[in-house]
């Protein structure tokens, strides 16, 4: 997330200057939610500026906490670089609120492709970010794990000046032991987000994007229903409605969109939603 100097948290009472935990100053705000903020700190005993998020003191935020820590320390059984996760360096009380500490990254991925300058990303830039986050994917596969929120806004860039654009997953506080089907569906919607600059289902309301999914992709399996709801080859088997059918992480860098001949391509995206609602 990139900083937001307009903004501060009244409610939990934090401004520029605030100090966290004895030794984090605030320097700027990178983020605000639900649960609280983000806060981009500089650690006064070492000079290094670290990426702090800061929990609001209520049971149900807390629990919720407690979950993320429970699954950021499985996760440090995993390399954060060859993972392609944030790294998580620690966690600390300020004033009863659960803090988070991580490493501080460059912008998330929901601004990156907002920038007057990208907004649609060619397919060269789609297919590295694409298998970055497929091999995050199976990582967290191997330790059980899905995130159960992977949208722009939970992905970072490392930094936008790279090339190609290094990514990372941040926010585990959905992440649950399931099926990484849920994951898939999640990042197909991100892939076709990337390519055309806007969300393949908009809505806010589950009722409006089941409306554009049966709009694209007819009516769903009755057997699907009730759980809610490529290039376009590999969109439409992440986007399979009947999750048995949905590829896996491992069979995502196998498919033909990954050929190494492929990999300096700078053909146009196609028209994803039109070849979506093709059978």
């Amino acid at each position: 997330m990139s900083a937001n100097p307009s903004f501060s948290s009244n409610e939990l009472g934090i401004v520029e200057g605030s100090i966290l935990g004895n030794h984090y100053k605030v320097e700027a705000f990178l983020g605000e939610g639900g649960f609280g903020i983000v806060a981009k700190c500089r650690d006064t005993e070492t000079n290094r500026a670290v990426a702090i998020k800061v929990n609001k003191n209520r049971s149900d935020i807390l629990q919720q906490a407690k979950k993320e820590i429970f699954i950021l320390e499985q996760l440090r059984r995993l390399d954060p670089d060859a993972a392609n996760i944030v790294q998580w360096n620690s966690f600390f009380l300020d004033r009863e609120r659960v803090c988070l500490k991580f490493e501080l990254l460059d912008k998330c991925l929901w601004d990156y492709i907002r920038d007057p300058n990208k907004r649609r990303l060619p397919i060269s830039e789609v297919r590295p970010i694409l298998g970055q986050l497929t091999n995050a994917l199976s990582h967290l596969g191997s330790l059980g794990i899905v995130h159960a929120d992977l949208k722009p806004g939970n992905i970072m860039v490392v930094n936008r000046y790279e090339s190609p654009v290094k990514v990372r997953l941040i926010d585990f506080g959905l992440a649950c032991p399931a099926s990484a089907v849920i994951d898939m569906w999640s990042l197909g919607l991100v892939a076709v987000e990337l390519v055309t600059g806007v969300p393949l289902y908009p809505g806010k309301k589950y009722y409006d994007v089941l409306k554009f999914i049966i709009e694209t992709q007819g009516q769903p399996p009755d057997h699907v229903l009730d759980s809610g709801v490529l290039f376009v080859t590999l969109i439409k088997d992440m986007l399979a409605l009947d999750a048995n059918q949905r590829i896996k992480p491992s069979e995502v860098l196998r498919h033909p969109f990954f050929s190494p001949g492929l990999s300096n391509s700078h053909t146009k995206p196609a028209n994803v939603q039109t070849q979506l609602s093709k059978d």
